[in-house]
């Protein structure tokens, strides 16, 4: 697939943004194309949208991200980003990355809004935006599309008190230090998803002992394939967090986490992630497909009911 859009980021994977998979870890997907959409901001005409001192900013309402292949130690990576659609203040965004030889290894449909960077409030695109938007204008190409995850609207609230009433059990809980918000003070995007996969292990240590979907020291990993957040609100510095989620489909190649965070003493949701990975054996480094007795021992402690995004 040819280039699309125009050049926003290039950079490279650090031993520190690996996982035990040997590969670079979702957290520093998310954190990279922050550092990438701040890129695409610039090319629209909003510089110093990232700047502490900036008047306005741009915010995610909603983010879809497709892993089309594996970043290892020293993987040389690039992105280009351009605009799907712009609304009066919100607009749908586009960012690729690609390895060296062009093969894409991630794609990410970003929902942004233009708010005041001070209260939040939508504002207007400025005329300069507008133009440059149009010089900028992309398709979704099909390897960026949603395929697993739909990308209907959520009712963020609702939502969360049906989660809640299903009793999915408590995987996080924490106050947002200052080294994980933004310069405006805001808890980045990389850092909830960072939460969400600690939180995690909790599911894990649920699972049968000789787990065939995701056991390390057996050789056996997990990748995302696809992830799809919806953010409705974002906690600041020192605001408390908590954590709920739940295996929501277990099939022979792919399994579903559903992952919410709120704030525990007013119930106001920040954020729910649906969340698509394979298991992947770490020496071959192919997909493992669960069959017979496997699959089902996987299915012990399935919430079904906790999918709201077929």
């Amino acid at each position: 697939m040819n280039d699309i859009g125009v050049n926003v980021w290039r950079g490279g994977v650090q031993p520190w943004e690996c996982d035990q998979m040997g590969h670079l870890n979702v957290a520093f997907y998310l954190a990279k194309a922050a550092e990438a959409l701040g890129g695409l901001a610039a090319e629209l005409g909003l510089r110093e949208a990232f700047c502490a001192q900036a008047p306005t900013t741009l915010v995610l309402r909603d983010q879809h991200i497709r892993y089309r292949r594996e970043a290892r130690l020293g993987a040389p990576l690039r992105m280009t980003g351009g605009v799907v659609e712009l609304g009066e203040t919100e607009g749908r965004l586009l960012l690729l990355m690609r390895h060296a030889d062009g093969e894409l290894a991630a794609t990410f449909q970003q929902h942004v809004a233009h708010v005041d960077a001070a209260t939040r409030d939508a504002r207007p695109w400025p005329d300069e935006v507008r133009r440059r938007a149009e010089a900028l204008s992309v398709q979704v190409p099909a390897e960026a599309a949603a395929r697993s995850c739909k990308l209907d609207p959520i009712d963020g609230p609702a939502a969360l008190r049906r989660a809640l009433g299903l009793g999915i059990p408590q995987t996080s809980l924490f106050c947002v230090p200052p080294s994980e918000a933004d310069v405006f003070g805001r808890m980045r995007p990389d850092a909830v998803l960072s939460r969400f996969i600690d939180g995690a292990t909790h599911l894990s240590a649920s699972r049968p002992a000789q787990s065939r979907a995701f056991n390390p020291k057996a050789g056996v990993g997990a990748a995302a394939v696809e992830y799809r957040f919806a953010y409705f609100d974002w906690p600041s510095a020192g605001q408390r967090v908590e954590v709920r989620a739940a295996t929501a489909e277990v099939e022979p190649r792919t399994r579903r986490i559903i992952y919410w965070a709120f704030d525990p003493d007013t119930g106001r949701p920040w954020c729910m992630a649906d969340s698509v990975f394979v298991s992947f054996d770490l020496n071959s480094r192919k997909m493992i497909v669960l069959e017979g007795d496997a699959l089902e021992a996987e299915r012990f402690g399935v919430v079904p009911e906790l999918m709201l995004t077929r």
